[in-house]
């Protein structure tokens, strides 16, 4: 009489194959959830970005020194950002309460970003910063504090 050979595996090769399998899953599960919850941070690193681009842009999109017959605009009153026509009007602007537009309406959803530190205009030339009038350009540092931390973009006007 011949004896038929057994096929198949062990018991212990089971357990031993479903622990090395479970091993594994859990190492690439982890890392896939580590991927994931931080797939937002760029998102809102582009949105404290975009945020001091913008601004950076209304102010270098304004006048180099005040127009004739211009009013005097003190910086962080209630509605001075419509009347801002030069540079030199967002020196010292600040933030504390989220981003506004223009006519000073919070932005919706931008309530946990700030300007700060305050925007700084200064002589470009870095000469005599103290007297803006006398300036030949200037240099525009804008500051948006969010979520990860402080976003710093300079631009620079330089007079026509």
């Amino acid at each position: 009489m011949s004896s038929a050979r057994q096929r198949g595996f062990t018991l212990i090769e089971v357990i031993i194959f479903i622990v090395v399998v479970g091993a594994g899953l859990a190492g690439i599960l982890s890392v896939f959830t580590t991927s994931v919850k931080s797939s937002a941070d760029p998102m809102v690193r582009k949105q404290t970005i975009a945020i001091a681009e913008s601004l950076l842009e209304e102010i270098l999109q304004k006048e180099f020194v005040k127009p004739a017959g211009s009013t005097s605009v003190v910086c962080c009153a209630a509605g001075w950002r419509a009347l801002a026509d030069a540079v030199s009007d967002y020196n010292g602007y600040t933030t504390t309460a989220g981003i506004t537009d223009a006519t000073g309406a919070a932005t919706p959803g931008l309530t946990i970003y700030n300007i700060a530190p305050a925007v700084v205009v200064a002589n470009a030339t870095g000469a005599d910063n103290a007297n803006l009038v006398t300036a030949a350009a200037f240099k525009v540092t804008v500051s948006v504090t969010g979520p990860q931390g402080v976003i710093t973009l300079v631009g620079y006007r330089a007079a026509p």
